[in-house]
């Protein structure tokens, strides 16, 4: 976990909280009730409660389903005559009486299987006024606490004689309340709650509304800042309140001595996320105003300078880029030895915290790294123009002309984990492209990956040195980026199955990359068995922990017969430590332990091998286990070699060459964002071709369209004449 952010440093203090979760939070788009959101609240509510917090529930949700339970009483009661008339809408009140006891039973029955006992309280605004009531509900309240109760609170509607509109006294709980909202800020002042945590149907509170992508998550409210900017847009689509009320109740209870963190209830551990001090949503505090924040730059703000940046960088002819590229090289090595200490920093953190070996492996900067990265940079530096070159050039007709030239994506976020010298080429494939590049590393490489960020954007020329490349520095901006479709042009993760699909599910900016390295070998019956073992140990021992290395070995099944070859393949791999796992034939036929999954990226010294009878099998075993990053095949057979690079559908196929060729840099692009197993736009090895565009150039003279009469159109190619 990165460490907890200032502006949240009050919440080790927090032992007693207040959760409101609203209508919209608790019901689905349709008005039924989410059960999936609720359990996860209950499941929340029951592990922070057994972690000793003191835990009080507000609940919205009753007259919603209420109002459905009437719907469908009146459905069944009705005749067919009765429902082609005009039906009116129920009473609001009967709504809340018929949903209270049912909104109960289903919060007793979810507390009962997490073995959580809950309380239901029902309160008006009237019996706040009550001195009497009011001490009564501290007294009843702490003693249900004491016991571990979770009580839920809930405005009992039914009875409700309210008819004012919100109103909630600043200097103590003797005011009056107009929804659940405000009773959540009422009783988080009256029983002295050391926190307030409003769940919406939003992340927060946002400058405009939030469906506006020019609106900016607000991290920490200030009232006299924020107070005047803000745009509220509709109220809730289904209960009382929205976001104004939220805001209101928060302010309120900010300023009685009450913490508040406004934050999204659709996500299911946001309130533990609230507890242990991640950077989430809005939080209220009195002392807000004085807290002193070093002012960080917004995601929006830091992509809109990239993307600004980008575009000013186009202007930069051939010779000023290579000179930058050049400067970055040097500029490294220059600065080896402060790089180094760094990266030896972070190695040594991750060993105290005891990560494992493979990420330490991907994450120290090995002897030689250094010059390897600028000699790449610089070969990348002496590379054909990629910016402006004609793809296609057409007359249409006489005196008018079309170009199709290459130009850069845009603004690329390259969220990435362990290795640090990938930020190295990232960087300067997006100075080549001239696109605009926000980087987010991991936590574990964050000195190596301050000090490279450093060295690279100061040796960018001023005016766009600072903008151009952006270094994230938490993992709490990334949600905030990832709704930046209308700026960031391309997403590109580099890490665990987990990141990838994450961000996958979490943005509508296009994603580009892979999930899972799991590259294969099928060593065929015709294959050269000393090349083959030459092949395998490379693709598995060269470097465990890349991404191309081999993770299983397929093996012919007359190769089992062989008096010694196959055989000493697999010795070899034992002897360079590598643990083997066999599939049902090969476990059986080598005395193997068996494997769990085919489908599983070991990254360190280990892979899984199985038998099979062809290689039509092999390549049915690729399709149904692997990821469509590289595979290889051994043999001397030309025919088979043919059948297998035709068939196996996967980014890069080899023939009697190692997997650990699948490489931007040995692929001769001078370095590589990432390899990708989209089948759209870029496949494989992704270097500068993969982070272009194209537009279209139209030349004329005066040529109108008018309906086509008088244009001759001659679609003449003017680029291979």
């Amino acid at each position: 976990m990165d460490s907890v952010d200032p502006t949240r440093a009050f919440i080790k203090n927090v032992k007693r909280i207040v959760v409101k979760v609203g209508t919209a939070v608790v019901t689905r788009g349709d008005g039924r009730l989410a059960l999936g959101r609720l359990g996860a609240l209950c499941e929340q509510l029951k592990d922070i409660n057994s972690q000793g917090y003191e835990v009080i529930l507000v609940t919205s949700g009753a007259v919603g389903l209420g109002r459905q339970r009437l719907r469908y009483r009146r459905l069944a009661n009705s005749s067919f005559a009765d429902l082609q008339s005009p039906q009116n809408d129920f009473d609001g009140k009967a709504c809340a009486a018929v949903g209270q006891s049912s909104l109960m039973a289903l919060y007793d029955t979810m507390f009962s299987q997490l073995d959580v006992t809950s309380s239901q309280l029902l309160v008006t605004d009237s019996v706040f006024r009550d001195e009497a009531f009011r001490k009564q509900l501290s007294e009843t309240v702490k003693s249900l606490l004491k016991l571990r109760v979770i009580p839920i609170f809930n405005e009992n509607d039914a009875v409700s004689t309210r008819k004012a509109p919100y109103e909630l006294c600043l200097q103590d709980s003797s005011g009056i309340f107009w929804d659940n909202d405000s009773l959540a800020g009422l009783l988080a002042l009256e029983l002295k709650a050391d926190l307030l945590v409003l769940l919406s149907d939003v992340e927060g509170l946002y400058s405009g509304p939030p469906t506006d992508p020019k609106s900016k998550l607000i991290h920490t409210y200030v009232k006299e800042k924020h107070q005047g900017e803000i745009t509220f847009g509709d109220k809730s689509r289904v209960g009382r309140g929205g976001m104004t009320a939220k805001v209101n109740a928060a302010v309120c209870a900010a300023y009685g001595g009450i913490p508040v963190v406004i934050t999204s209830g659709y996500d299911t551990d946001n309130i533990k996320k609230v507890l242990r001090g991640d950077r989430i949503g809005t939080v209220f505090h009195q002392d807000a105003h004085l807290w002193t924040v070093v002012k960080e730059e917004g995601a929006r703000d830091m992509a809109v300078a990239a993307q600004e940046a980008s575009r000013q960088f186009r202007a930069l002819g051939s010779q000023e880029r290579r000179k930058i590229l050049l400067d970055v090289a040097d500029a490294l090595e220059a600065n080896e030895g402060e790089i180094i200490a760094a990266n030896e920093a972070d190695v040594a953190a991750a060993q105290e915290v005891g990560y494992e070996k493979a990420l330490i492996s991907r994450l120290a900067l090995k002897p030689g790294k250094i010059s390897a990265l600028a000699k790449s940079i610089r070969k990348l530096a002496d590379m054909e123009e990629p910016i402006g070159r004609v793809l296609k050039k057409t007359e249409l007709a006489e005196g008018l002309v079309l170009e199709k030239l290459s130009c850069p994506l845009g603004v690329l976020l390259v969220v990435f984990e362990s290795r640090p010298d990938a930020l190295v080429q990232i960087a300067a494939l997006a100075i080549q492209s001239r696109n605009g590049l926000l980087l987010k590393g991991g936590k574990e490489a964050k000195r190596s990956n301050a000090i490279l960020h450093k060295v690279i954007s100061s040796a960018i020329p001023e005016p766009v040195g600072g903008k151009l490349i952006g270094l994230v520095n938490t993992r709490d901006e990334i949600p905030d980026l990832l709704k930046l479709d209308d700026v960031i042009d391309l997403v590109i993760p580099r890490g665990s199955n987990k990141l990838v699909s994450k961000i996958k599910e979490s943005t509508k900016i296009p994603v580009l990359g892979h999930a899972d390295g799991i590259c294969h070998v099928y060593v065929d019956k015709f294959a050269n068995l000393d090349m083959a073992k030459r092949i395998v140990l490379d693709a598995k021992v060269d470097y465990p922990a890349a991404c191309n290395a081999m993770e299983t070995l397929l093996v012919h099944k007359d190769l089992l017969s062989d008096d010694g070859g196959f055989k000493q393949i697999i010795s070899e791999l034992k002897n360079s430590g590598v643990s083997l796992y066999g599939g049902p034939r090969a476990a059986t036929a080598l005395h193997l332990p068996e494997t769990d999954s085919f489908h599983y990226e070991y990254s360190s010294l280990a892979c899984s091998v199985e038998i099979v009878d062809d290689v039509n099998a092999a390549i049915d075993h690729i399709h149904e286990h692997g990821s469509s990053h590289t595979d290889c095949i051994v043999t001397e057979d030309g025919q088979v070699a043919k059948i297998f690079l035709t068939q196996v559908d996967s980014a890069a196929v080899f023939h009697n060459a190692s997997t650990r060729f699948c490489d931007g840099a040995r692929f001769g692009l001078g370095a590589e964002v990432g390899i990708s197993t989209s089948r759209i736009h870029a496949r494989g090895p992704v270097g500068v071709e993969g982070l272009l565009t194209t537009r279209w150039i139209l030349r004329g003279n005066g040529h109108i369209v008018d309906a086509d009469r008088g244009v001759e159109y001659t679609h003449k190619d003017l680029l291979s004449s």
